[in-house]
């Protein structure tokens, strides 16, 4: 006797989908940047005073990278429990998280009133800040890239990745304009917390759009189908006396079973996190405490680079779906090793419109890997545990590229009195991020309905407008990719 299955899920506009991911990524998003770009400028002073300023800033890019460390407990955390009740649920409590800790800090007593509780205190927060991103990233991308076609998902996928410079941008922004309208001592004195407490405003509109969504069809199909399965294995164990056997949890499934996949995803991600935090939170350090110059030239300079990055990032997720998700992370990765060397040249020139052209340039670059890594890592797990291992994959690697990489650069930088050792690090990790994406499968083209990389064959194989595709092909395409 067949079971009767649910109707399918009702077909939701793809660009209100986009919108909630974008806006709630856009500011979980302001909320983390906000903390990196203040650890580069005030909070070395406030909450870790010292007699020299490079000292001063390696501590606060601790406190910094400890919110890194809090990313993959969050991506267990909220990998295991999206992939059991679904993405929307756990996307509203990740950003009143993230919100209620930025909007705290904005309230936090410093070093000079209540000692050491002040860095302790901001510790805490940014663990909880660590924690909520650690989850948000991997539901955002997955609602849009199970909403959205085969044929465009990196172009829909693209737009929560652009959250990041959005967020960014919001951030710089806000910061660039305290700094233009207020002394320095007024800022240190109570205009950086300004900011922090706007985070509060941010995410009741986040929420109010967010709240509205509908759920992932992909994941409602494969909830049913998966409760189908249950009772079927439950009638067949009541009649024959067999156990059923307990299915294992998402995030237990995704390294027996996905390893290979998570180091894909790390390795994808690697040069691309190194590449951003360098790009936009070390330049702060590099501009203004080793060049000298004034906070807004290196402010207004990543403000400009963000505006250009949020505006590309959509256009290289496109092109990701018309030659593949591993050429266009190609160009961004090789083109990033060779201006790594580029960058830090134009920088110290000490001009402001070539500072402006090294970040703009580098966040181009940075954008081709970005871009097209949402679709590329949803496409790499299968439904029951995408949540789990695209947050993992993507959140292990942000603890070691993006949480060490202002750290490593700051202490090159200290050490040696050179950008050089810094530009080498960058370069470097670029390379790692060349070779992983060499050795990759192609992605696009997958059917995220279906187990396996069915349906997914190499870019070179696929015209821009594929053909509906034969069982036969896909069955041979399954066996040439090893799926």
């Amino acid at each position: 006797m067949s079971l009767p299955s649910s109707p399918p899920p009702r077909r939701v506009d793809i660009r209100r989908v986009v919108a909630a991911s974008l806006v709630g990524t856009t500011i979980e998003w302001y909320d983390f940047f906000l903390y990196g770009s203040a650890a580069a400028l005030v909070f070395n002073t406030l909450f870790f005073p010292s007699s020299d300023p490079l000292v001063g800033t390696l501590l606060a890019f601790l406190t910094y990278a400890v919110g890194f460390a809090a990313r993959p407990l969050g991506g267990i955390v909220f990998g295991h429990y999206g992939d059991k009740i679904g993405r929307k649920k756990l996307l509203v409590f990740s950003l009143l998280l993230m919100g209620g800790a930025t909007f705290a800090m904005g309230l936090l007593p410093t070093h000079a009133t209540i000692g050491v509780g002040a860095p302790i205190l901001l510790t805490v927060l940014r663990l909880v800040q660590g924690f909520a991103l650690g989850g948000e990233w991997g539901g955002a991308i997955l609602l849009v890239s199970e909403h959205g076609g085969d044929k465009s998902r990196g172009f829909w996928a693209s737009w929560p990745q652009a959250g990041a410079p959005g967020g960014n941008l919001l951030a710089t922004g806000v910061l660039a304009l305290l700094a233009a309208i207020q002394s320095d001592e007024a800022f240190l004195a109570w205009g950086w917390r300004i900011p922090f407490l706007l985070s509060g405003v941010l995410v009741m509109i986040g929420l109010w759009i967010r709240i509205s969504v509908e759920e992932s069809p992909v994941f409602l199909e494969a909830r049913q189908k998966a409760a189908d399965e249950a009772a079927r294995a439950a009638a067949t164990a009541a009649t024959s006396g067999v156990p059923v056997v307990k299915e294992e949890a998402p995030v237990v499934e995704v390294f027996r079973k996905s390893w290979r996949e998570v180091l894909v995803a790390i390795g994808t991600r690697f040069g691309e996190n190194v590449s951003y935090y360098i790009l936009t939170a070390f330049v702060l350090v590099y501009v203004t405490v080793h060049l000298e110059l004034p906070k807004s030239d290196a402010l207004n300079a990543v403000l400009i680079g963000s505006a250009v990055h949020f505006v590309t990032i959509p256009m290289w997720g496109a092109l990701s779906d018309r030659l593949g998700r591993r050429p266009v992370t190609q160009i961004g990765a090789i083109g990033m090793v060779g201006w790594a060397f580029a960058f830090f040249a134009l920088l110290d020139t000490e001009s402001f419109p070539v500072i402006a052209l090294a970040v703009t340039v580098g966040l181009l670059f940075h954008g081709a890997m970005y871009g097209p890594q949402a679709a590329f890592i949803s496409e790499m797990f299968d439904t029951k545990v995408r949540y789990s291992g695209a947050s993992m994959g993507s959140q292990l690697a942000s603890i070691i590229g993006g949480a060490l990489a202002p750290l490593i650069a700051v202490e090159l930088l200290k050490d040696y009195d050179s950008s050089v050792p810094v530009s080498i690090y960058l370069s470097a990790a670029a390379l790692v991020t060349v070779v992983t994406v060499w050795v990759a499968k192609e992605t696009r083209g997958r059917d995220l309905t279906k187990d396996g990389l069915v349906g997914s064959v190499p870019a070179s194989a696929v015209p821009s407008d594929p053909a509906p595709v034969t069982r036969a092909e896909t069955a041979k395409d399954s066996a040439r990719l090893g799926g």
